[in-house]
């Protein structure tokens, strides 16, 4: 038996926010309006004898950020790139919530793929500002007609939207 390949072609949006706010400030502002948690941590909650509204109630107090997201991880690609020659500050950041990825997942588990969401934040090359990159996320995970699906990556569009805002605003 060969595996089945199923090419599905999509479009993504690119979103590029360049603002004259600092690159430190920026960071700060992203780091002060969500939580922090290790995605292990968010397994090994789950899998305690806890009840969903339990899980749900731990992550919002224990780690949720007044915007709603909680920063998973980060790349420092600026720590590396000196090395050859790229003189730019540059973090990916990988950030979520599964209280809103799951809004989405259950209309389909492949929406998993984009959950949590990305930005790069980096120091624009005067170092006069910084530029945030992010994919919409809707774009990402909608693909072809699924309405449910639609109207939660929206709102995570929407939220996501908004944290980005409220970093970049001079």
């Amino acid at each position: 038996m060969t595996a089945e390949v199923k090419p599905m072609p999509f479009t993504g949006v690119r979103i590029e926010v360049t603002a004259s706010v600092g690159f430190d400030e920026v960071l700060e502002r992203l780091r002060m309006s969500m939580g922090r948690i290790n995605p292990a941590e968010i397994v090994r909650l789950a899998q305690t004898d806890i009840s969903e509204a339990e899980f749900s109630q731990t992550l919002t107090e224990k780690y949720e950020g007044e915007s709603g997201f909680m920063l998973f991880a980060e790349i420092d690609h600026g720590g590396w790139l000196p090395k050859f020659g790229i003189e730019r500050r540059t973090v990916r950041w990988i950030l979520g919530n599964p209280l809103i990825a799951v809004t989405m997942i259950r209309h389909d588990i492949t929406a998993g793929l984009f959950a949590p969401v990305e930005i790069l934040v980096t120091e624009v090359e005067d170092g006069q500002g910084t530029t945030i990159t992010y994919l919409r996320p809707s774009s990402l995970m909608v693909i072809g007609n699924n309405p449910p699906l639609r109207a939660a990556a929206s709102l995570l569009d929407a939220k996501f939207d908004a944290l980005i805002d409220r970093a970049a605003k001079p």
